[in-house]
């Protein structure tokens, strides 16, 4: 098949992937009266949780305990605050949550919750000191009701993780069961936070102007210091849940996506936007089209059929043409490479579209006039390592901010969750 015969194919693409300024704005609006709408207890779809955490004064100081369990990994790090915005990492041990190789998988319903945080002591008891008392930061990436600093219940699980038992739960008393449990009473959890939350509290340490966290990872939450939130008398910050945002300019590949997945009709904006399901979002489309007849290449791997077999990385390999790309059938045509590649593009660049649209409504909230310096503080593999992925948010707030774009500062604030966590826990002591 020539570029020719490929065109429609290529044009399809486009609209299906391609996001206005007009689209972008008009979810914007909607996220705006979304997180209203939340603070007052009516949203349809943000929570708009708090986290009973305000802004660090950057002189905390001490030696902290932190557990980062994300949708990925678990981590347990010693970190020690000095102070004036500087902190050391004393210690750190990392796990996958599932590991093939050693024969286990700590994200399934076949789970307990014993077995779960039982693996996430064991980290634990490599990196705290043997002898005294050690107060501990939860970095726990997953949407939590809370009533105080250590008082967290899980309301759902996202990114396709369904442990049994935790669900409803506190998930700081589960946690210090299993201290218990273990011997390792030492330890005393004191405050529990959302990942996006420890990334701004990170971030803050260092930069007052810091107001906005978010994560761009496997999945994708946002949060921001609200200064009136409703029955308190300081400045807070609110976990937004921005990733179960639900008014996103979809199509039919994001919707197959959401009635495939555990939890169909939630996490509407995380779906289409972060790294647990860009793969799959890429791996749906390209298959469609094969399978119409659109492409040049008649016979596509078999690992294609498998759900979520295609990975992020792997769109990242295919945007770089590296040598680590997909598997691709021999006889792959010019036009179909230039085809996957475009539709790999288009779908990382939506991703980061949508981001910024979130953004934007947090921002306009905040400071309508943008009359001031902001700092959004950012972590997770998508803006730190996909290509393209953070030059197309800084183009889609100029886009959408125009000239007041100036005001904004994107800053990676890489290891977040950890510091953020020992942040927590310091002030959780106090």
């Amino acid at each position: 098949m020539n570029s020719l015969g490929l065109f429609p194919a290529f044009v399809s693409l486009q609209t299906l992937f391609t996001l206005t300024a007009y689209q972008l704005n008009d979810m914007a609006a909607a996220f705006s009266q979304e997180m209203e709408s939340g603070l007052h207890g009516s949203s349809q779809s943000l929570a708009m949780l708090p986290s009973y955490l305000t802004c660090p004064t950057g002189r905390e100081q001490g030696i902290y305990a932190a557990l980062d369990f994300g949708g990925t990994n678990v981590r347990a790090m010693l970190i020690k605050l000095h102070g004036q915005g500087r902190f050391t990492v004393l210690a750190q041990r990392a796990a996958p949550l599932t590991d093939r190789l050693a024969c286990y998988d700590y994200t399934t319903s076949r789970t307990t919750v014993s077995e779960l945080f039982a693996f996430v002591c064991t980290l634990l008891a490599e990196i705290v000191p043997v002898h005294g008392t050690i107060t501990l930061g939860h970095t726990f990436s997953f949407p939590c009701r809370q009533t105080a600093l250590n008082d967290a219940r899980l309301l759902h699980w996202t990114k396709e993780l369904a442990v049994s038992g935790i669900v409803g739960h506190n998930v700081n008393d589960l946690l210090q069961k299993a201290l218990t449990t273990s011997g390792l009473t030492r330890i005393r959890p004191a405050a529990i936070v959302n990942d996006a939350v420890t990334t701004l509290l990170t971030a803050a340490y260092t930069d007052s102007t810091a107001d906005i966290g978010s994560i761009c990872g496997t999945g994708h939450n946002t949060c921001y210091l609200e200064p009136h939130f409703p029955g308190s008398s300081r400045p807070m910050y609110i976990n937004i849940e921005a990733g179960n945002f639900s008014a996103v300019p979809a199509n039919r590949f994001d919707d197959l996506l959401d009635a495939a997945s555990d939890r169909p009709g939630s996490g509407r904006l995380e779906k289409m936007c972060s790294g647990r399901y860009l793969g799959e979002i890429w791996r749906l489309t390209c298959l469609d089209f094969a399978q119409k007849g659109l492409l040049g290449a008649k016979q596509f791997p078999q690992q294609w059929q498998t759900p979520y077999a295609v990975t992020t990385q792997d769109l990242a390999a295919l945007l770089e043409a590296s040598p680590a790309a997909l598997v691709l059938p021999p006889t792959l045509v010019q036009q179909d490479q230039l085809f996957f590649r475009t539709a790999a593009s288009l779908i990382v660049v939506r991703s980061a579209r949508l981001v910024a649209a979130a953004w934007t409504a947090v921002l306009r909230r905040i400071d309508p006039e943008l009359s001031r310096p902001h700092i959004i503080a950012i972590d997770g593999s998508l803006y730190e390592k996909l290509p393209g992925y953070a030059a197309a948010i800084t183009a889609s707030l100029s886009e959408l901010l125009g000239k007041k774009a100036s005001q904004i500062s994107c800053r990676l604030a890489k290891d977040g969750s950890g510091v953020g966590a020992a942040l927590a826990a310091c002030q959780g002591e106090n």
